[in-house]
């Protein structure tokens, strides 16, 4: 094979195993580590009382969060024997970090001098007399420096379960059946493992 089709096979085979990297939370258990950090939890709190959870990493978004989160609701609740649920607290939680990296290519420090770097001296109209080294910061591009805001989302719902059919006009109740066959064909589980 030539050069250019092996660099060719590798540029494809690194690109797909980045790709697997960065992939959304699937519906799964939670999973603390990994690539597709996040997943749903639960814990009884009476016999048909449940704290449901569902956290997604970054690249989840708050719908599908929330969907999931319905999702787990409705699972738990014919898991379970019952037939309806109701929602009785609610809440997503939006959280945000911003990592602030510096430029790896940027290097202050030039050639074998030491500790001397050029500098100049200019004058701006309205600013007077400015001095600029790599040292200290650069007035044109200031420090180059990515600036990366990650946002995750954690949805979270005590229910509430019971048996016979839905009260109607009730907001905050759902058929569990009924959310299960219109969430199911928007839920991504996890691929399996080869």
């Amino acid at each position: 094979m030539s050069r250019k089709t092996i660099a060719f096979a590798v540029a494809v085979a690194l690109s797909a195993g980045l790709a697997a990297c960065a992939t959304p939370t699937p519906y799964q258990p939670v999973v603390r580590s990994g690539a597709t950090q996040g997943g749903y939890s639960e814990l009884r709190l009476e016999p048909n009382r449940f704290r449901v959870n569902f956290a997604g990493n970054s690249l989840t978004s708050r719908e599908t969060v929330e969907g999931y989160l319905l999702f787990r609701a409705a699972e738990l609740t014919v898991q379970n024997g019952y037939d309806w649920f109701a929602v009785v607290d609610r809440d997503t939680d939006k959280k945000v970090r911003s990592y602030v990296e510096p430029d790896p290519f940027y290097r202050p420090w030039y050639g074998s001098y030491g500790f001397w770097r050029p500098s100049w001296r200019y004058y701006g109209r309205g600013f007077g007399w400015h001095t600029w080294d790599p040292f200290w910061g650069d007035p044109f591009w200031a420090d180059r420096v990515d600036i990366r805001t990650v946002e995750r989302f954690e949805a979270s719902a005590e229910i509430v379960m019971e048996r016979g059919r839905k009260p109607e006009g009730d907001p905050k109740a759902f058929d569990a059946r009924a959310v299960i066959d219109n969430l199911r064909p928007r839920v991504q589980y996890p691929q399996p493992k080869t």
